[in-house]
């Protein structure tokens, strides 16, 4: 049997190849050849951005997609930019993250009971991927699902986020419904695979700078997640 960490990562290195929407590539590509001001120094990633964190994680936080200037820079999931400096000090607090900022991918963050991802791998233009684009990436996430073992909780950072899974679970014949499902910040469920299912708001600047979400609700998540998944 392959174990899962090596299945990992030579998903990882799949999806970092990946072509399959024309339009994100060359919107990836194009950013990281004319860069921002302030980051005017760094070499982009410019790719599809893989997945980081616990191979054993028993929760999943899932994203929407690489920001241009954050993960399609720097090459991990909410590093470099105002959603995972939101993000990753509230992990820190919640005991999954080893150390409160991420700048890169070189910066010793660790993850532990953790897995980061999203539902589209590359930074879409006005952070809205089309629903073909979507359907392209929809495979990794049924691969990458199948390879947490240990998983038992998803946090789905926002509504589209939330939608992937339940998308996620009818592709894989375990949702024959979902009219009982509905998106709302704190919102739990029990999936029919015997996953649980929090719903929150995205870290975005727009909920965040708002506050509509607030470091505390985004706490309240994820010490939920660590309950409900019988983490210490």
């Amino acid at each position: 049997m392959v174990r899962a960490v090596p299945a990992l990562e030579t998903l990882n290195r799949e999806i970092a190849r990946c072509t399959k929407c024309s339009r994100l590539r060359a919107y990836c590509t194009s950013i990281a050849q004319t860069r921002r001001r302030a980051y005017l120094d760094w070499e982009y990633w410019g790719r599809p951005v893989p997945s980081f964190g616990d191979p054993k994680a028993r929760v999943l936080a899932l994203g929407l997609a690489p920001g241009a200037h954050g993960s399609n820079r720097t090459g991990r999931p909410f590093t470099g930019d105002g959603s995972g400096d939101f993000l990753y000090p509230v992990l820190h607090q919640a005991g999954f993250a080893s150390q409160p900022h991420a700048v890169s991918r070189d910066d010793g963050m660790q993850l532990t009971g953790l897995w980061i991802t999203s539902v589209a791998r590359c930074a879409p233009p006005a952070n809205k991927p089309t629903p073909e684009e979507l359907r392209n990436c929809a495979p990794w996430l049924d691969r990458e699902m199948s390879l947490l073992k240990d998983l038992r909780v998803v946090v789905c950072l926002g509504r589209i986020a939330f939608d992937g899974l339940l998308a996620h679970e009818a592709r894989v014949g375990t949702l024959p419904a979902r009219r009982e499902f509905a998106f709302a910040h704190g919102a739990e469920f029990v999936l029919p695979s015997g996953l649980f299912a929090i719903a929150s708001y995205h870290p975005s600047l727009q909920n965040t700078n708002t506050g509509k979400l607030t470091r505390a609700m985004l706490l309240r998540v994820f010490r939920r997640a660590r309950k409900l998944a019988g983490l210490a």
